[in-house]
């Protein structure tokens, strides 16, 4: 098998870190584009990944790293989580847009193929689920921050597709949906429920928990990003990359409750009095992953029950992780 060389921007982050594991297994020559260091528990990537430290925005420096001979570079660099929409919301619209031309400018130059991580999110609030990835998108008003993230992310698509239709730049975008597992900051339904509840702390519940969701365990989502990347047939098109069993953030807070021992109360939380009007929610985010199937082959095979015990056994052995802020929204 030969030797590919890659590019991971945003290679430190939940996702991005998972994939440069999954990289350096198979062989890959890793290049890592990150503001921050490799995490704590990446041996992996601190011994085998050559790191580059910069700032997505930063053209001279990203140009050292995207480059003739790079045969892949995986876009995950990006500003995500309701605290940063609410607490940053221009930083999440220049980094996001800003930083995803820079990658497609470099690449085409370059002659690189690119697959461009996307988010559920780009959908908003369009009722009819399951989502196919050719759905209509439904936003809330711009006065609220919290589509920042979907509008940066539904442009930097736009940008991806014209790129590949007036450049001819091999480029596939993926649309990961509510993935989950080790190493993810404790801002998001999963990490964060687990978090508190192995801190000893009540796990939160928003408006009740009726909102759905379609749990990813992060393995299934790395196969989706490798498969995007190797197969011919991706360029120029886009994956939903989600589990379709949809299941309620009630019932995913409970089972990690469960799964962890944690028997008390848990906190109820009213986000329209927390949060106010910058923040919306979404009641159901459900793909429709047929396309990703039947295109890639790709198949999402863990169970939530199962994706829990084993994130659960990771914070575990990991108190590095534990003791990390709460730094959800509210």
């Amino acid at each position: 098998m030969s030797v590919s060389r890659v590019v991971v921007t945003g290679g430190c982050g939940f996702i991005g870190s998972h994939l440069v594991e999954r990289l350096i297994a198979q062989g890959d020559e890793v290049t890592i584009f990150d503001g921050v260091a490799p995490p704590a528990d990446q041996a992996l990537a601190r011994e085998h990944a050559r790191f580059v430290s910069g700032d997505i925005r930063d053209t001279v420096r990203l140009a050292e790293v995207i480059r003739s001979g790079v045969d892949v570079v995986y876009h995950l660099a990006a500003v995500v989580g309701v605290d940063q929409y609410l607490a940053r919301p221009l930083d999440v619209i220049d980094i996001n847009f800003t930083g995803t031309r820079n990658v497609l400018d470099l690449a085409t130059v370059a002659g690189t193929r690119v697959v461009v991580a996307s988010t559920s999110e780009v959908f908003g609030k369009n009722p009819a689920v399951p989502w196919r990835e050719e759905d209509d998108r439904v936003l809330g008003p711009t006065t609220a921050d919290r589509w920042t993230y979907s509008s940066s992310k539904a442009l930097s698509e736009h940008l991806t597709f014209a790129f590949a239709r007036q450049h001819g730049l091999a480029a596939t975008v993926v649309r990961y949906f509510n993935a989950y597992g080790p190493r993810q900051r404790p801002a998001y339904v999963v990490s964060r429920t687990v978090h508190r509840a192995l801190n000893g702390l009540a796990p939160v519940v928003y408006d009740e928990g009726q909102q759905t969701r379609s749990f990813t365990y992060i393995a299934d989502a790395i196969d989706g990003t490798l498969l995007a990347a190797a197969s011919p047939d991706a360029v120029g098109d886009v994956f939903n990359i989600g589990n379709m069993q949809e299941t309620t953030v009630g019932e995913a807070v409970n089972m990690i409750a469960k799964l962890t021992g944690f028997d008390e109360a848990l906190v109820a939380v009213n986000t329209a009095e927390k949060l106010g009007p910058a923040y919306q929610d979404l009641l159901r985010r459900i793909p429709d992953n047929t396309k990703a199937r039947e295109k890639l082959g790709w198949s999402c095979d863990t169970s939530l029950e199962q994706g829990l015990a084993k994130t659960i056994e990771w914070a575990r052995a990991n108190p590095w992780w534990l003791a990390l802020p709460d730094s959800g929204a509210a």
